[in-house]
């Protein structure tokens, strides 16, 4: 599944450090890693642009598997605006629960993680955890993804 994935990551500079290092974990895992930026550290960036970019990368992917990774301080930002996008369906990841449940109930397809606080073990775990859980594809999960889409 690795080489029908796209994995895109955007972080503001709460998440600058953190995107980084992620980036190069899940590139040694073989998974093919697309960083929408920022390349350089601007502590007066703002994380709805870099919700709006991978909103836009993921939606517009041709991969059979397009996933979406973002990070901002609390994860709450980035997550808000993500799920502005018809489409996109960002969760908040706090702990293998949370992760595991959105993938296979809601087919979440951006994660949002909170830089403040997260170890890096931590945000690797939480990020091969929902990477690697597939959607249950549950007649009662499909009925209510095509609701969610009806919204706004």
């Amino acid at each position: 599944m690795h080489s029908e994935m796209e994995v895109y990551l955007a972080a503001d500079h709460n998440g600058f450090h953190l995107k980084n290092e992620l980036a190069e974990f899940l590139r040694g895992r073989g998974y093919e890693v697309v960083d929408l930026g920022p390349h350089e550290l601007d502590p007066l960036d703002d994380f709805p642009e870099a919700a709006a970019d991978v909103a836009a990368a993921v939606l517009a992917s041709k991969a059979k598997y397009a996933r979406g990774i973002l990070l901002c301080g609390s994860g709450q930002g980035v997550c808000m605006a993500a799920n502005r996008y018809r489409g996109v369906r960002a969760s908040l990841g706090y702990d293998e629960a949370s992760v595991r449940s959105a993938r296979n109930d809601d087919d979440a397809n951006v994660l949002c993680l909170p830089a403040r606080g997260l170890s890096l073990r931590k945000a690797q775990s939480l990020t091969i955890t929902w990477l690697e859980t597939a959607f249950a594809g549950a007649s009662r999960f499909k009925r209510r993804i095509k609701q969610m889409d009806k919204l706004g």
